[in-house]
């Protein structure tokens, strides 16, 4: 089977550039979400990238099933699983932390 994309060449991709956009992401939250702004941005990136993650994870099943070569599946599986738990770890938190931002919004219109 023809493989789909070079391993050799293009194999580092997908996770760098989802390891880029992680740390984007991350930092957004980490600056915006203590301050509760910008909250749909933030949660709709971090759940664009758990899409991103989840499809990448299964392209790479797709892909493993089909006979592709370990370097095209191994490249597309590997951010396929770390993205969607580092995400499903941190969306809680992240959200929590607009949660907690909003309260004491509330609580500081009460005084």
């Amino acid at each position: 089977m023809q493989a789909w994309f070079d391993p050799n060449m293009f194999a580092w991709l997908p996770g760098t550039a989802l390891g880029c956009l992680g740390g984007l992401w991350g930092s957004l939250a980490g600056v915006l979400a203590p301050k509760g702004r910008a909250r749909g941005l933030v949660l709709g990136f971090g759940w664009g990238l758990l899409a991103l993650g989840v499809l990448l994870l299964v392209a790479a099943v797709v892909a493993w099933a089909l006979g592709q070569p370990y370097g095209v599946w191994y490249g597309l599986g590997l951010p396929g699983v770390i993205v969607p738990i580092v995400l499903g770890v941190n969306l809680p938190m992240v959200k929590a932390a607009y949660r907690r931002a909003e309260e004491r919004r509330l609580s500081a219109g009460d005084l």
